[in-house]
């Protein structure tokens, strides 16, 4: 069934469109939590509760791209969840690496909200994305969106442990300047 299809469900406040999302994008969000949670039933509980967010926010949204939707609300749901499991103790995995890994980058002595406002940030960090070539940018989201392991983003892209990590470490470091050029403080 084509998005279009599926959002016209929710519109019409058809269950189908639980069973309709769960068919098309359960793998796709289940991999997003899961990269982010490293637990099966963390992971499939936030896929739930994306469908049930999908079902509560369409309407009044009608997005364009569904599976950009529903992946922002199952990343949400499952960094909420992190935050939550960390605030007990629980903790490691890829998440805690990739935004060690940015810090650098982005971090500084102040929050970023005292530096820039939030979605000022993701706009500049966007803009700096599509500079990218499209491998580049590719692996770079892998990673800082959906959590991918190094091992994992070499498989899928058929390259080295090691040349995914030097692209990482790159982009990073172009990233940083990029951001620095524009009067923010890393």
């Amino acid at each position: 069934m084509e998005d279009l299809e599926i959002v016209e469900l929710y519109w019409n406040r058809d269950e189908a469109a639980l069973k309709e999302t769960a068919d098309k994008y359960g793998n796709y969000c289940y991999s997003i939590a899961f990269n982010i949670l490293c637990n099966n039933e963390d992971a499939q509980e936030c896929v739930n509760d994306t469908y049930l967010g999908a079902w509560n926010a369409i309407p009044p949204h009608h997005p364009a791209v569904l599976s950009t939707f529903l992946g922002k609300i199952t990343r949400r749901l499952s960094l909420n969840r992190r935050r939550s499991d960390n605030a007990k103790k629980r903790g490691g995995g890829e998440i805690t690496l990739s935004f060690d890994e940015l810090e650098e980058c982005i971090a500084s002595g102040k929050t970023i909200d005292e530096e820039l406002a939030e979605q000022e940030l993701a706009d500049m960090i966007s803009e700096f994305l599509s500079t990218l070539k499209e491998e580049e940018r590719k692996v770079f989201v892998c990673r800082y969106w959906y959590f991918e392991s190094i091992a994992d983003i070499a498989l899928r892209f058929t390259y080295t442990p090691s040349k995914v990590k030097m692209m990482l470490k790159r982009t990073r470091d172009r990233l940083k300047d990029y951001l620095e050029r524009r009067g923010v403080l890393v």
